[in-house]
């Protein structure tokens, strides 16, 4: 049982309280820690600290919950550092997802232009916080869930010493999406995921002990008539079937852009947009849960549901508590790990946990089909990591004009310019036109 004191970075966010739900769930690991609650916003903050201390009491747990919005302070003589912040809000996020429409290009929150600014807007916060750590905590260890989780992971393992992991449940939920729209039950899947986070494939791949793929086919021809099945899940099946791969539904956004782009160009509201409308709700619930001397957390009404980024705090268990646990994790590609990418660029691949540290298992190589549009976005990734840490204007332009999403160096030049200008107040003058 590991007795730590966690720093968690987003603490007043929509997602807080379902992470303190699930650090409770998890308590018996970590009885005795503490955790610091750190974010802009006191009102929130106070209100995710009531409600974490009620959960705690209630399931017996000795746990120390404290909140502040000084995040130098916060930090301090820290073991490890919890970060998943939303750099200018949902707010920011509807510009990442609204400005990119308007030249023709899908606006999406860890992908293409939208991403892109997302990393911008996440490296700047993780600088000052590099800076910080280095300053009251220069033992402490970051466990990241901020997005683009890729691109973070690769400017702070490129441009710092501080040992970070990211973390995504991505190659945990892909699998079961595509079963689910196949109508094929999820529990019989066996996978093993790798690429980058968010675009990755699968290398293996079993249903019932037997090749997945001639079974996605029968069920893709079963169902591709049926004016019931959902065409994003016919899509996904599909593309499941072409490559015979089982993808991220990310990749959706690249094999079938068009279609997207004209679905999200028709909508009259975009996800940031829609999630926005159902915050007020969120917080009136963990209002309501804070005053109950037993919180249970509705799905329904708390942001992502609940247990929220428990990937984290299953990596935090295994290396505190010397499990041994394997998990998907976003780390540099030591010795070459994944086949076809370079030693530095991180990757999200199998991974064994313990007390020694993260230590990436060896992968098989991604097919052929696919790994030159994932190998394409780790350039990007690199590229971007490089603009968000150190770079200039040119810089950021020559990484937006290569993401596969963008079409052209006018459209990255045109896309740079106005969304510079937009997200000005959360970017470094450097970045700003």
């Amino acid at each position: 049982m590991a007795r730590i004191k966690m720093a968690y970075l987003g603490g007043g966010s929509t997602r807080a309280a379902g992470t303190m739900a699930s650090f409770v769930h998890h308590g018996a690991e970590f009885d005795g820690s503490e955790v610091v609650l750190i974010d802009l916003d006191a009102d929130r903050l106070a209100l995710v600290k009531e409600l974490a201390d009620r959960m705690a009491k209630n399931a017996g747990l000795d746990l120390t919950v404290t909140a502040t919005t000084d995040r130098r302070e916060g930090l301090r003589d820290v073991d490890a550092v919890l970060s998943s912040f939303r750099p200018g809000g949902f707010e920011a996020r509807a510009l990442d997802e609204r400005i990119p429409l308007k030249h023709g290009v899908i606006g999406q929150e860890t992908q293409g232009p939208g991403g892109f600014f997302m990393a911008l807007r996440s490296i700047q916060v993780m600088k000052q916080v590099a800076d910080d750590l280095a300053a009251v905590a220069p033992n402490a260890r970051i466990f990241n869930y901020t997005n683009p989780v890729n691109i973070v992971a690769q400017a702070m393992t490129s441009y710092t010493d501080i040992p970070i992991v990211s973390l995504c449940e991505g190659p945990i939920i892909f699998p079961r999406i595509l079963a689910e729209a196949a109508g094929l039950d999820p529990d019989l899947l066996q996978t093993t995921m790798v690429g980058i986070n968010h675009n990755c494939w699968s290398t293996e791949h079993t249903y019932d002990g037997k090749d997945l793929i001639p079974v996605l086919r029968e069920a893709y021809e079963a169902r591709r008539d049926d004016p019931a099945t959902a065409e994003e899940d016919l899509r996904l099946v599909r593309l499941a079937v072409a490559m015979e791969s089982v993808p991220s539904y990310y990749f959706l956004n690249y094999y079938f852009r068009d279609d997207v782009l004209r679905r999200l160009q028709a909508s009259p509201t975009t996800r940031a947009e829609d999630i926005m409308a159902e915050v007020p709700g969120y917080w009136e619930h963990y209002t309501e849960q804070a005053k109950s001397a037993a919180p249970n957390l509705d799905p329904a009404r708390s942001r992502g549901g609940i247990h929220e980024l428990e990937l984290a705090i299953d990596a935090m268990n295994a290396f505190y508590n010397n499990t041994g646990d394997v998990l998907p994790v976003n780390l540099p590609n030591i010795g070459g790990a994944l086949p076809g990418f370079d030693e530095d660029v991180v990757v999200e691949v199998s991974t064994r946990v313990d007390a020694t540290g993260f230590a990436p298992l060896p992968q098989k190589p991604l097919p052929h089909a696919v790994r030159g549009l994932v190998q394409a976005l780790a350039e990007h990734q690199v590229l971007a990591a490089k603009a968000g840490w150190e770079g200039s204007r040119e810089d950021a332009v020559r990484a937006l004009a290569a993401h596969p999403l963008v079409p052209s160096l006018p459209v990255a030049e045109e896309l740079y310019t106005e969304m510079a200008r937009a997200h000005a107040a959360h970017l470094p003058s450097r970045l700003v036109p």
